[in-house]
């Protein structure tokens, strides 16, 4: 039975956050999930377009129950601020979805704290955030942790002696492909240490395919490709949301579409690329990451 809207269970008394959840698949995550009964917390950088959102769904679904709170992923103050505010005004946790990204900017730059901005903001910001508000979610039956990541992972290699792209030319598609494989490292080597450690929760990572959103605004070549190979945002959130709710899944699945190239289709489990199955590797850049975050997980070793 293929996967829909309708095979979401009731959400109703979870507690779901969606980085980024202004625009995009993050737009219609959170739509979703707020319709299905969950209060959901929109994780955004800018209130002005986060209220914004919640208008829009509010449109379609009035008794949605949305909240906006600040989070800037190129700080890791912000991000730090945020868990803060979290682990007070929030009891329970069932769902951190971690969704924002920026998407091969033309020339290289970095966040507040130096990092390259792609590696910053993709990976190392998600994984922050994931250590800080970790405790809550174990607190919380039944809980998981999402990461979208993307095709882009199959061309992406992790340069540990060049992580920040100081020493080579910068390349924006190798710099983004790096990034996304981090996340889907990052998913798979988070669900080996929960599941080591006894933790009740589940680690999924997601792609959306060939989606048209904003993320793609400096995209080479993107109203061609577009419009000749992009599915919606509603159908590109479809990984994403099965990731989050179907009770089938036990953490470590990978979730796509079941189309050519994975570009389009129903949302499917799908494989990776052998990088992205190194856990030598990932347990190195799991490290790396800690280290310059300068926030680790506690009880999680290796």
């Amino acid at each position: 039975m293929p996967f829909s809207l309708d095979s979401i269970p009731d959400q109703h008394g979870r507690v779901a956050i969606v980085t980024g959840a202004n625009s995009g698949i993050g737009l219609v995550t959170a739509q979703v999930l707020a319709s299905k009964g969950a209060r959901v917390i929109m994780a955004c950088r800018s209130q002005a377009r986060a209220e914004e959102a919640i208008a829009k769904i509010h449109e379609s679904c009035p008794e949605a129950e949305l909240v906006f709170s600040e989070l800037d992923l190129c700080e890791l103050q912000s991000v730090k601020s945020f868990a803060e505010r979290i682990l007070a005004q929030e009891p329970r946790l069932d769902l951190l979805i971690n969704n924002a990204g920026v998407m091969m900017p033309k020339e290289r730059s970095e966040t507040v704290d130096g990092f390259e901005l792609q590696f910053g903001v993709n990976h190392l910001g998600h994984q922050c955030l994931t250590a800080l508000l970790l405790d809550r979610l174990d607190e919380t039956p039944g809980s998981r942790v999402v990461s979208v990541a993307s095709q882009a992972h199959r061309g992406g290699k992790i340069d540990f002696e060049d992580l920040q792209w100081q020493k080579r030319g910068y390349r924006r598609i190798a710099s983004y492909g790096q990034s996304k494989l981090a996340n889907l490292m990052f998913s798979f080597e988070l669900d080996r240490r929960l599941k080591a450690a006894g933790r009740g929760v589940i680690a999924v990572a997601a792609h959306p395919g060939y989606t048209a959103t904003e993320l793609q605004r400096t995209m080479p070549g993107k109203r061609v490709l577009n419009a000749c190979f992009a599915m919606s945002a509603d159908k590109g959130a479809m990984p994403s949301l099965r990731a989050a709710t179907d009770p089938s899944l036990q953490g470590g699945e990978y979730i796509g579409l079941s189309g050519f190239l994975e570009m389009r289709g129903q949302p499917v489990p799908v494989g990776s690329s052998k990088r992205a199955q190194d856990r030598h590797n990932a347990e190195q850049l799991w490290n790396v990451s800690e280290e310059l975050t300068g926030v680790s997980f506690e009880g999680l070793h290796a």
